[in-house]
């Protein structure tokens, strides 16, 4: 659910307790402003997605949700990626020390991560996102 409470996506950085969090946070909501060109929004209060599309399941239930995004949370930063892009298996061996679940990378820190890898792996995943949708 695209924001229910209004909260903007610079109130939502501030919330994070963590100095060093809050940097990551900060850092990674810049990065994936620029690389996707994508508005930034908040999403269910607490995640901050770049774009929307809609979606339905063969059942007939329909929603809407992010393209590409990340949640700052209390122990480290979970990053929602658009998945099954050209390269993405050898980027996601390269990118650092992280836990991955089907569409969902999570880290400590973003001193964790290769950066260039990390800008690699958000650019090709917005882009897919994107192409998928034309």
């Amino acid at each position: 659910m695209a924001n229910p409470k209004g909260k903007t996506v610079a109130a939502l950085l501030a919330e994070v307790e963590d100095p060093e969090l809050r940097r990551d946070a900060k850092a990674l909501h810049a990065l994936m402003k620029e690389l996707t060109g994508l508005k930034p929004s908040v999403w269910s209060d607490s995640m901050i997605g770049y774009g929307s599309y809609r979606y339905r399941y063969a059942s007939g239930r329909e929603g809407e949700w992010f393209r590409i995004g990340f949640a700052p949370r209390a122990r480290g930063l979970s990053l929602y990626l658009m998945s099954d892009f050209e390269g993405e298996e050898q980027l996601m061996q390269r990118i650092g020390k992280r836990k991955m679940g089907k569409c969902c990378m999570t880290f400590r820190r973003l001193s964790d991560l290769d950066e260039s890898v990390l800008k690699e792996l958000v650019y090709k995943s917005a882009r897919g996102a994107i192409q998928s949708e034309v």
